[in-house]
């Protein structure tokens, strides 16, 4: 039998076919792992095509040169040795991060970009996490080999007996064409397109080929997602207004609350509890599963009868470093991480520098090693005047309260903040970010029976760190300071569902916030939509704090609810909520309207005829474009005052 001859061009044509394979191989694992998130559509797999073209060609466009190259001597065993190796180590690492981003997804809802190198580049214990996730997903290193053995097995190599190149010219030939053939399609195929008029293609762009913006990550690949972040300027200043009309339809200064009786110098004591999203509280969701839902949350159950809270609330980002700025400083996420862009190096300052400027005495508490995800220096940045982590936690009791991977356990740690509290001089501001709710979702060994797994492997945790609050609540009580304290709990995020309710766009971002008084409790649940920018200029609000400040938020407490709004943003597209609608924007033009009550997001009154009646058509484009209006003058104020550095008063 005759061998087969591959020509070099027939060798890269069918080896960048075996990877386009691949990556709907691993696009099919990346739905089956969120199969409660994402939905897979004919528009999934054309989009899905476009944005693999691009990443493959960039990840190989120099195997490919290096097959085409029209030099005969090269056509050898160890060239082609080479050649194929260099194929497979560089496509076998796009399988991986595509794998593992898989995992990754459902506590960020989008593909990762190389902002996470930022973000994980102070932790000290990665090389455990990942052997930990090795473990927990064996089926996904098992997936890899077996990928990446068939693309061993079916990998061509070129002919390198010699007999194709004669003659030479012939062989010459074939090379030149094949390489003039190649050179225009690989342009294209990274751009996105042909024709002139055709952009590059970006992250945002994925939301042309999803129903919705959660879909737009199925859509796209973890290393297309990588390589278009590269250096990439975050922000870009679009001019939808002059500074004028900028300024009169919305400005993030606050010219501050003066009342005749004065600074109200409260403590102020801000709770941050990982993952703690609103799904998993009872107290606020009584008519979740027809009014059977519990949650796992008993004592925050106990604690919001005695609270504030709001029928709509909730995060401006998907991740801890996403929170710590939308908290503390009243700074969203857009885009990317805050903290984690240029920008980040702008003056700005937060709720412990603006109180420590009238004499308060200032704390952040992280059980984390010191350092851990930028939060050390965006405390200081920020004005917190010490910060107490892992370090210091163990230099006062030791090190048995380590949970092994992240951090000191909750229950410990919030006895310590409140113990360390007691030695602060009044008034106070502090913070604590809790981390036991965290994946890997381990809790300590004697509560294993008191708190079994649940539907998720999270609820456990919640279980946990809920009674931890409550302890921590209980020493806090008892405390001279605690009457004179004003408490804000909120998540840094949401995490792990299992109810569709909180699985849609909006969904998502549903977190906590919850205001407890001492002196005045309420047991209010407000008619109002707040979110995480707002707890800064409300607890000013509450201080009665007399002086010009800045924050993108509102005070709640002493705005209509009417005019109350939230702003979040998710893989390219603003989503805005206000006056019982959402709208999504993508920048240009507004790409959906759902009523809030439409709590699965089921119709889009811009597409859907037969949501909207013929009579209230009117009366509702007039409101969509006041939203959109509205949420333009937020994203040029954003987008300028991050450029020019001006985030303060």
């Amino acid at each position: 039998m005759k061998k087969k001859v591959f020509l070099p061009w027939v060798a890269v044509v069918w080896n960048l076919l075996l990877v386009y394979l691949v990556y709907q191989m691993v696009r099919v694992e990346y739905l089956l792992e969120n199969s409660s998130y994402l939905n897979y559509t004919t528009d999934t797999f054309l989009g899905g095509l476009l944005f693999d073209t691009s990443a493959i060609l960039y990840t190989n466009v120099l195997y490919v040169l290096l097959l085409l190259l029209p030099l005969h001597w090269k056509e050898n065993t160890r060239y082609q040795c080479c050649c194929k190796w260099l194929f497979m180590v560089v496509n076998g690492i796009a399988t991986a991060v595509n794998l593992a981003d898989s995992v990754y997804f459902q506590y960020t809802m989008r593909r990762t970009t190389t902002s996470v190198f930022s973000e994980f580049s102070n932790e000290g214990n990665l090389g455990s996490i990942i052997g930990t996730e090795l473990l927990r997903h064996w089926y996904l290193v098992l997936l890899f080999v077996i990928i990446v053995f068939i693309l061993w097995k079916l990998y061509i190599t070129p002919r390198t007996d010699g007999r194709h190149l004669r003659p030479l010219w012939r062989y010459y030939t074939m090379q030149i064409v094949a390489l003039l053939v190649f050179t225009p399609l690989c342009i294209a195929g990274m751009r996105g397109g042909f024709t002139t008029a055709v952009r590059p293609i970006t992250i945002s762009n994925a939301n042309q080929y999803a129903a919705r913006p959660t879909d737009a990550a199925l859509v796209l690949n973890t290393p297309f997602a990588l390589i278009r972040t590269v250096g990439k300027d975050v922000f870009t200043v679009p001019h939808y207004f002059d500074d004028k009309e900028l300024e009169d339809i919305y400005t993030p200064l606050h010219a501050g609350k003066f009342k005749d009786s004065g600074f109200s110098k409260k403590n102020v004591v801000v709770l941050i509890v990982e993952s703690f999203g609103r799904e998993y509280i009872g107290a606020l969701n009584k008519k979740l599963d027809g009014g059977r839902y519990r949650g796992f949350t008993p004592y925050i159950d106990s604690l919001i009868s005695h609270s504030t809270t709001f029928r709509y609330s909730y995060c401006n980002g998907r991740k801890s470093i996403d929170g710590m700025p939308s908290i503390l400083s009243s700074i969203p996420m857009f885009v990317e991480p805050f903290i984690l862009t240029p920008a980040s190096m702008n003056d700005f300052t937060g709720l412990a520098g603006i109180l420590a400027e009238e004499s308060y005495e200032t704390a952040f508490f992280h059980g984390a090693q010191n350092g851990s995800m930028g939060f050390q220096a965006f405390a200081r940045k920020t004005g917190f005047q010490r910060y107490y982590g892992r370090t210091e936690y163990e230099a006062a009791r030791g090190t048995d309260d380590f949970d092994g991977t992240w951090a000191i356990w909750d229950e410990p740690f919030l006895q310590y903040f409140a113990d360390e509290m007691s030695r602060m001089q009044q008034p106070f501001m502090t913070a604590v970010f809790t981390a036991s709710s965290h994946h890997p979702f381990a809790i300590p060994d004697k509560y294993r029976q008191q708190f079994p797994e649940g539907e998720l492997e999270i609820h456990k945790c919640i279980r946990y760190t809920d009674m931890a609050l409550g302890k921590f609540f209980e020493k806090a009580s008892r405390q001279p300071w605690f009457k004179n304290t004003i408490f804000v709990l909120t998540s840094d995020h949401t995490n792990m569902s299992n109810h569709a309710e909180y699985q849609t766009d909006l969904g998502g971002f549903s977190s906590p916030i919850i205001i407890y008084n001492p002196s005045q409790p309420t047991g209010e649940m407000q008619e109002k939509i707040a979110q995480q920018i707002d707890i800064l200029p409300t607890v000013l609000g509450l201080l009665d704090y007399p002086k010009p400040y800045f924050g993108f938020g509102i005070d709640l407490f002493n705005t209509p609810a009417k005019d109350t709004w939230a702003v979040n943003y998710l893989n390219g597209i603003y989503q805005y909520v206000k006056n019982g609608y959402v709208l999504q924007f993508d920048g240009q033009h507004t790409t959906a309207v759902y009523r809030l009550e439409d709590q699965l997001m089921k119709h889009n009154l811009i597409s859907d005829s037969v949501a909207v009646a013929d009579s209230s058509r009117f009366t509702l484009h007039n409101s969509f474009n006041k939203m959109e209006r509205e949420l333009k003058a937020i994203i040029q104020q954003y987008m300028t005052r991050m450029k020019q550095n001006r985030l303060t008063h």
